[in-house]
């Protein structure tokens, strides 16, 4: 795995922090758009771009899958989302953000 440096940006008092433009273009994070946070097995903090739902659309054709288990993926996704978004919302809706 490479590892290559970038500028240090701010992480303001809300927790809000810029992704450098040269990233943005090279991962392709669109704004406004999503990224994921999570964790890697080494520890490391690990920001994926979430791509929209109508970038999903086709990837599947050709893929072999059981009846039904196209649609259960996409209620899982979906699930996903929405229990992400939750405390988020909570947050806003408390001044928090």
């Amino acid at each position: 795995m490479s590892s290559n440096t970038y500028d240090v940006v701010r992480v303001s008092a809300k927790g809000q922090a810029t992704i450098p433009k040269e990233l943005r273009e090279k991962f392709g994070i669109e704004t406004p758009g999503r990224v994921r946070f999570r964790e890697s097995d080494s520890g490391e903090i690990v920001v994926e771009p979430v791509p929209r739902p109508s970038e999903l659309r086709g990837r599947l054709a050709g893929d072999e899958y059981e009846r039904g288990e196209v649609l259960e993926k996409l209620r899982e996704f979906r699930d996903t989302e929405r229990t992400e978004e939750r405390p988020r919302r909570a947050a806003t809706a408390n001044g928090d953000e």
